[in-house]
């Protein structure tokens, strides 16, 4: 069986170093380049071909972002991200890079880790990416899904949106987030799995590129009415419930190794709002949020499943539809007018993705 083949871009010598003694280490895992900046980087990974780029985001030259514009538009390959969360800018810099193509991001180890935990958790994710088959990716190229037919469903008098996601998902939200009207009436909460390092500020970047009002839960905060878009975000290590007709947020037991969890948000919708609920369960690995689908389904609610071919990782999806609980798989772009066509809102013609923001106040 042939090794993994990866090039590490960072530029600190000992960081650099330590990111190549772990990987070396693994005997799947072959170290073919090392890059300490951006120019760098683009050159080795156009020469070499390797199957991952670990990639650090503040780099000379050339920033992490430029990097992976570039390779994800001349030569793809999977890229995760290994950079610190060190400020706001940062961060959004790293969300701009994910919406460019990257696959994943780990932040670096601060040296507070048990031993071996993060060391396992990167060899363990550089596996993952590589198994990845990743596509040009030209920021801004986005389909038109004006163009697309609206999905067969009929409306009907929905309270609540529920998403769930993991590896691809803040991606995948974006696009969805892109493309429904500003006017879209019913509330949307989300999971997303993601390091709390980056998680914390997901938010605000949904935010900025958004129509929609985008925010982390409060707890105790009422359920948004319908009427009053809203989109409601789980914060990192926490789970998100309905209940009451609140929101609440948890410290309860991880759940799927997950916290927050699909599961614990699907499960509760089906038991406060039932066949009022719409949900979606997105790109991302493992099987967290198919056993909550399934509930939603059972409860009388509508729910939809990314397909194979627009999902970065296949494996939520997938455990979903095999056990059932899907009652509507969708290619990516399908996602926004499904969900417009069972609200029932009369802006349909708004379905076409945008970079302003013009939100409406809620």
């Amino acid at each position: 069986m042939s090794k993994i083949r990866v090039l590490v871009v960072e530029d600190s010598l000992t960081v650099r170093a330590r990111l190549v003694e772990v990987l070396s280490a693994d005997p799947g895992i072959q170290v073919v380049g090392e890059a300490a900046d951006g120019k760098t980087a683009i050159e080795l990974c156009q020469q070499l071909r390797p199957d991952v780029v670990t990639l650090d985001m503040l780099l000379p030259l050339l920033s992490g972002l430029a990097v992976t514009e570039y390779i994800m538009a001349y030569c793809p390959t999977p890229i995760l991200i290994v950079s610190c969360s060190v400020n706001r800018g940062t961060v959004y810099k790293t969300y701009d890079a994910l919406a460019s193509g990257a696959l994943e991001v780990l932040e670096k180890p601060r040296g507070d880790e048990m031993d071996g935990v993060w060391e396992r958790t990167f060899v363990s994710t550089v596996k993952l990416v590589s198994r990845v088959k990743v596509i040009t990716h030209v920021r801004g190229r986005q389909q038109n899904v004006s163009k697309l037919p609206l999905p067969s469903v009929e409306s009907g008098s929905y309270r609540l949106v529920a998403i769930g996601a993991s590896t691809g998902g803040p991606v995948a939200l974006l696009e969805i987030l892109q493309s429904l009207p500003p006017d879209f009436p019913i509330p949307i909460l989300v999971v997303i799995h993601i390091g709390e390092a980056f998680g914390t500020l997901l938010a605000e970047w949904l935010d900025n590129q958004s129509r929609l009002r985008v925010s982390c839960a409060v707890d105790g905060e009422p359920l948004p009415a319908v009427g009053h878009p809203r989109v409601i975000l789980a914060p990192p290590g926490r789970h998100l419930v309905v209940s009451c007709g609140h929101l609440h947020l948890t410290d309860f037991s991880e759940r799927n190794s997950c916290r927050p969890s699909v599961d614990v948000l699907f499960e509760s919708v089906a038991r406060e709002i039932g066949p009022q609920s719409i949900a979606c369960l997105l790109t991302g690995m493992g099987r967290d949020g198919a056993q909550g689908l399934l509930a939603i389904r059972r409860a009388g609610g509508r729910t939809l499943a990314q397909d194979q071919a627009t999902s970065t990782i296949f494996g939520m999806p997938d455990e979903a539809i095999r056990m059932g609980a899907a009652e509507r798989i969708l290619d990516l772009h399908e996602v926004a007018p499904a969900l417009v066509a069972l609200a029932g809102t009369a802006a349909r013609s708004a379905l076409v993705p945008v970079t302003s923001v013009d939100k409406q106040s809620g």
